[in-house]
């Protein structure tokens, strides 16, 4: 009997979600449907009595990763820790709520060669930020995360939380115009966890010059244009840059494992990531 997956959301016209989930469902051989279904917050329960309760598992994207969260019957450690879902897994009458953002995060960092370790700065702190602090934080970096002026209260209870859940972090908070104690310190690892640079607005970059320099490694998490204006800077100046693909190609990984099990070979999602590139500029 073929299975039945989605991803849900609102607004969902443009997702890369299809091309990759389809793509990782024949590597394990397995018959299943991949569906787009755009559900609005005031819609979400009433379709998860009538349609989601009866796949077999599903993605979810915004508004619905916190709101979802009370009609499932459990969660895993890190959806809880991080109060947001993107993958449900439906399992013998049980829903249960993942989130694939931390280890797609890590292995796409891994896949990249870039170590999480001593001074690393994230740009934002938004929900992507939020998971990236905090497995920097338990990775024991040296944890600087800048914001725009508007989000200095956010980031300052971000940091407040990261100080009482996990033990020993090291964090500062800034705004993202006064990195300037940096311009004598190399920055490790740069995250860039804000939309900045993002189509159509591929020219932007959230941080100057004179701050690239100082970066070892570079990961945007903007995967739309492929390389950013940072990222492109960042290999100008001789760093290990890359754009957001494999994270989301790696989430997807992560959530292909929650349901089926599966071990994929390194090979082929390298591959995967190549495509849904190709697949982006042709696409959209």
């Amino acid at each position: 009997m073929k299975k039945q997956y989605a991803v849900i959301g609102h607004p969902i016209g443009h997702t890369m979600s299809p091309f990759i989930h389809k793509r990782l469902f024949e590597l394990e051989g397995i018959d299943a449907e991949y569906g787009v279904m755009d559900i609005t917050p005031e819609e979400l329960t009433m379709n998860y009595k009538e349609q989601l309760c009866k796949l077999d598992g599903y993605n979810v994207t915004i508004p619905h990763k916190q709101n979802i969260i009370p009609l499932l019957n459990s969660l895993d450690s890190k959806a809880e820790l991080y109060g947001s879902v993107n993958t449900v897994n439906n399992s013998n009458g049980c829903a249960k709520g993942y989130t694939t953002d931390p280890n797609g995060f890590l292995k796409a960092l891994e896949h990249h060669n870039m170590p999480l370790k001593y001074n690393v700065v994230i740009l934002g702190t938004g929900g992507v930020a939020r998971v990236m602090a905090f497995e920097a934080a338990i990775a024991g970096c040296a944890l600087t995360i800048a914001v725009r002026e508007s989000d200095l209260h956010t980031v300052a209870a971000l940091a407040a939380e990261l100080k009482q859940k996990v033990r020993g972090v090291t964090v500062d908070t800034c705004k993202i115009s006064r990195l300037d104690h940096f311009e004598k310190t190399t920055i490790d690892l740069l995250i860039n966890a804000t939309p900045v640079g993002m189509y159509p607005n591929d020219d932007a970059c959230p941080i100057g010059d004179d701050i690239i320099k100082r970066c070892t490694n570079v990961f945007d998490a903007v995967y739309n244009p492929l390389e950013t204006a940072l990222v492109k800077k960042a290999k100008a100046n001789g760093a290990n840059a890359a754009g957001g693909m494999s994270m989301l190609v790696w989430q997807a990984v992560v959530s292909h494992e929650i349901w089926n099990g599966t071990s994929f070979n390194s090979d082929d999602i390298e591959k995967l990531c190549a495509d849904s590139a190709e697949y982006l500029k042709k696409t959209f």
